[in-house]
């Protein structure tokens, strides 16, 4: 079982993870909003949540090297159920986030529910815009993972070494990035479509994709501050993904992914794929 030490440091990136984003579900405008609310990609109250990832990471920081040592407990990692369970849930976040974008985005296009087709795009590129931001922080910041230098610094950077070196891709984790762009997706998309269900959605979103960080340190792949940032740096790109989207409503992606699926054709032959008709 964890020590009491550890439980405490490990409800503190818990709250942090999952309390923080709570703030996000008010990031998107609802569909009664002005136009210029909904156009305003960034507001004071993302700075208010930036500064509440900040803290969380500058507080990680000096915890790093205890925890991820109190993870490599040989009676944690002995521990069958949390071992079985951090493999499922890293699979959780990748690939699991992009197939099940994918997924929905498929679903929704044949069966013509537009509500889960815009879940699954903007999903998608969410995830693919945090997950390029991650793998060039990777690349440009080069720390050490846990494994590689749980015994002497846990704060080993160095300029531009992530680029070539896996073993120096710790920060920011790119698991929990997903997880998080997902799960802003999903909960600011909700916002919209279900708002009652916001509360229901949100904790549940946010909760897996802390889970989904935390199997990371287990796994010794990553300290508890890359997840801090991680989850920073996905929570912001569903926002804006969805924020950017619902407020350019004729921008290219949507109009070509979201068109519709079978067209009349102008001799009335029936023709089906991508349009830019949206």
């Amino acid at each position: 079982m964890f020590s009491q030490s550890l439980k405490r440091q490990l409800l503190v990136i818990w709250l942090g993870a999952v309390c923080a984003p709570q703030f996000a579900g008010a990031q998107t405008p609802m569909p009664h909003d002005s136009i210029h609310a909904a156009k305003t990609l960034f507001t004071s109250r993302d700075a208010l949540l930036a500064a509440g990832f900040v803290g969380l990471t500058v507080a990680m920081f000096p915890i790093d090297k205890s925890v991820a040592g109190r993870l490599q407990n040989p009676n944690t990692q002995a521990n069958q159920f949390f071992k079985n369970a951090s493999t499922d849930v890293r699979i959780l976040g990748d690939p699991g986030t992009t197939i099940i974008a994918v997924s929905m985005y498929g679903v929704g296009r044949v069966a013509g529910w537009k509500n889960v087709a815009d879940f699954g795009l903007h999903g998608a590129e969410a995830i693919a815009v945090a997950g390029a931001t991650t793998t060039f922080l990777k690349g440009v910041i080069g720390r050490a993972r846990p494994f590689v230098s749980i015994d002497t610094n846990p704060h080993d950077f160095h300029f531009g070494r992530g680029f070539n070196q896996g073993n120096f891709q710790s920060f920011p984790s790119g698991h929990t990035t997903a997880a998080f762009a997902m799960a802003a997706t999903v909960t600011s998309e909700s916002q919209r479509w279900w708002p009652r269900q916001t509360w229901i959605v949100a904790p549940t979103m946010y909760g897996a994709a802390t889970m989904v960080g935390l199997s990371r340190m287990y796994n010794n792949a990553h300290w508890a501050s890359d997840v801090a940032v991680g989850a920073a740096i996905g929570t912001f790109a569903g926002i804006k993904i969805v924020r950017y989207n619902h407020g350019h409503t004729g921008n290219f992606v949507d109009r070509f992914f979201l068109g519709p699926l079978v067209q009349a054709g102008p001799n009335g032959d029936t023709r089906v794929g991508l349009s830019l008709d949206y």
